[in-house]
């Protein structure tokens, strides 16, 4: 809380020279004010902004060009900065009323310079506290997404993919497909390579399961990352077909990535769940067991050990 008072303490200090004198005052009643003085004493008024140039004009300032860094006039400043110069001209003012004239308007000045000071510091406290609860809500937002997401990958963690999971089954969602997803030799990249390699090749793999769910169409797709290098998808109201062509959609992109090192594989089994009484849990254990029948025809395939090392020369 201290490191929010001393930045909102900066901000007060520092955010005056982003106010023009139509931030700050109400220009219209401090024309009026100044035209009564020009009407009832014969005092003319020229108002300019911090820079010079001319907002209101009451009586004769024929010629005259304000010079603010020379001849500054009267100064409105808050918290240090000018925000405005009040000129004023006393040739038709009678001479035993000159002093009453400069009295008044000097109240008038420190009127509007209190004003504008107390217009200043309400609207920075309402622009900051509105900061401050956008603030709290990004962080209550990231905080439950670090709840329920894997830090690395962005995807469902373990507990909430079982939590997507227990909806699932309660809401009795079928036909749904089950599909168990294992990266091929994840251990040899990080043997290789290292933990940055292999942490990407982790997060390549992740992006695949997600853009290519997207493409799809499937929308309702829950993918969890359940271990180091295992992922689980489930495809809620999703037909066979479907959830095939996405099982082959997952592994033609990590074919077709492109890089000097990584040459991501991925193994998969997909079971469907078409009977509310079947239980996730098995679903997902046949499920590994197809992955794992894929994998072996996979590693054993001509020219996957070849595109596996590919990139140990450049390591």
């Amino acid at each position: 809380m201290n490191g929010k008072k001393i930045a909102f303490a900066e901000r007060i200090e520092q955010n005056s020279k982003n106010y023009s004198p139509k931030d700050l005052m109400n220009l219209e009643a401090a024309e009026a004010m100044l035209s009564l003085l020009n009407q009832s004493f014969g005092l003319d008024t020229l108002m300019t902004d911090r820079h010079g140039s001319i907002l209101m004009t009451i009586g004769d300032f024929d010629g005259f060009k304000p010079d603010v860094v020379n001849h500054p006039g009267n100064k409105i400043r808050v918290k240090g900065r000018t925000v405005c110069h009040i000129y004023a001209k006393y040739d038709h003012v009678p001479a035993e009323k000159s002093d009453m004239v400069t009295k008044i308007l000097g109240a008038y000045i420190e009127t509007l310079e209190e004003y504008s000071k107390k217009s200043y510091l309400a609207s920075e406290q309402a622009l900051y506290i509105e900061e401050l609860e956008r603030q709290l809500k990004t962080d209550a937002s990231q905080a439950q997404y670090a709840v329920q997401n894997d830090p690395l990958t962005g995807v469902l963690n373990r507990n909430h993919f079982i939590s997507h999971m227990k909806e699932l089954t309660e809401r009795e969602v079928v036909p749904t497909a089950a599909i168990c997803v294992n990266i091929n030799d994840w251990r040899f990249v990080d043997n290789h390579y290292g933990e940055e390699e292999s942490d990407r090749l982790i997060v390549t793999v992740a992006d695949i399961l997600k853009s290519q769910a997207e493409e799809a169409g499937l929308q309702y797709a829950v993918i969890g990352r359940v271990e180091g290098d295992v992922f689980n998808v489930l495809l809620p109201l999703t037909e066979e077909d479907e959830a095939k062509a996405y099982c082959d959609r997952i592994q033609e992109a990590c074919l077709n990535f492109e890089d000097e090192k990584l040459a991501p594989s991925i193994a998969v089994g997909c079971v469907m769940r078409t009977n509310v009484e079947e239980n996730f849990k098995n679903i997902l254990s046949d499920a590994e067991y197809a992955m794992l029948e894929n994998k072996f025809a996979i590693k054993n395939a001509p020219g996957y050990k070849e595109r596996l090392e590919k990139g140990l020369g450049k390591a």
